[in-house]
């Protein structure tokens, strides 16, 4: 890759969506790590995945696939390399790692949490379950992997809706996501189906601080806005939004609206960084919202693992885990169907 090759496909990307600029002297200076990166992958039969909610110059300059998580698992299943370098937080590689359990997975990001998927241990799980025996247990694709193997079917923001009509059941616990919980909910009643959903107190710390007094002040500056949220915002937003549904769902939405239409999203600051360079035509306006966690991936510690992977995070599960776990995400494949 050159500087201009580079600098092209970054160039569309402006602060307000990002709290980044990227000019050709930026670009020259990333240039050398980009093409190392790209050596060593290859010379390492290396797979780089990469979630929407990293760094620009991550996904347009060294990732192999890109996408939310749910996506990026599928991925991992097809790519033939040995090892799979996941530019995301822990959960998304643990996940990875349960259907792909021959291949060598690493975690290059400092920090590798999440305020999501930690916000619940498998063993609470477990205490749950004895409160609550006669119920299903439904875990977000957000969480550890002893955590899904500790419930019943795993879900996605995309699929979520369709599998909870689907279940069998009509009492669940639904863990971590509160909010995305309450939206379950909202939908449910509003569609006269008839369920009793028990709540964790679980968040996305990016998602929750959105509220209808920013969708508000935005729709009063920009005439014909679609707001697009994510499911893990609060009821309100949610309530107020154009559209709510997962990443990908978001990124189909934005694809079929008219050139010119303004966009607030209401999600990691990532996607609207994505959306400018798939979408120039298209306007996205509004603040940065930074996950601290996917930001701490950079190419920095992608080239520092791939230069030292014995330093690395890698990926390992205790067997009965994995084992568990994917039974939880099978049953997702099967009720979503």
């Amino acid at each position: 890759m050159t500087t201009d090759e580079l600098y092209n496909r970054l160039k569309s990307i402006q602060p307000g969506a990002v709290l980044c600029t990227y000019t050709k002297e930026k670009c020259e200076q990333m240039l050398p790590l980009i093409n190392e990166i790209n050596e060593r992958k290859k010379d390492q039969d290396t797979v780089i995945l990469a979630h929407s909610y990293v760094a620009p110059e991550i996904i347009l300059g060294v990732a192999d696939y890109n996408g939310d998580s749910f996506k990026l698992s599928e991925d991992a299943t097809k790519v033939t390399q040995k090892t799979i370098l996941f530019s995301a937080v822990r959960f998304m590689g643990e996940t990875a790692k349960i259907l792909n359990p021959e291949k060598d997975v690493l975690i290059p990001g400092p920090l590798t949490g999440c305020s999501l998927a930690d916000s619940i241990t498998g063993e609470e799980v477990r205490e749950l379950r004895k409160k609550y025996p006669e119920h299903t247990f439904v875990c977000y694709i957000n969480t550890t992997a002893d955590v899904k193997a500790a419930c019943d079917v795993c879900v996605t923001s995309g699929n979520v809706m369709k599998i909870i009509e689907r279940l069998p059941t009509d009492k669940i616990v639904f863990v971590p996501d509160r909010l995305m919980g309450q939206n379950i909910q909202a939908d449910l009643d509003k569609r006269g189906i008839k369920k009793e959903i028990v709540l964790h107190n679980g968040c996305c710390y990016v998602h929750e601080t959105y509220d209808s007094e920013l969708i508000d002040f935005f729709r009063s500056q920009n005439p014909g806005l679609k707001v697009v949220s994510h499911p893990e915002c609060h009821p309100g937003v949610a309530l107020l939004s154009d559209y709510v549904g997962s990443t990908g769902q978001m990124v189909n939405y934005i694809k079929e609206q008219p050139d010119e239409t303004p966009f607030l999203l209401l999600t990691e600051c990532g996607l609207n960084a994505r959306m400018q360079y798939e979408h120039p035509k298209k306007r996205f306006i509004g603040s940065c919202s930074m996950c601290k966690y996917m930001k701490s991936n950079s190419l920095e510690n992608i080239l520092e693992t791939l230069r030292h992977p014995e330093k690395a995070e890698h990926v390992e599960l205790d067997e009965s885990v994995r084992v568990a776990a994917k039974k939880c995400i099978d049953a997702m494949f099967y009720y979503a169907k």
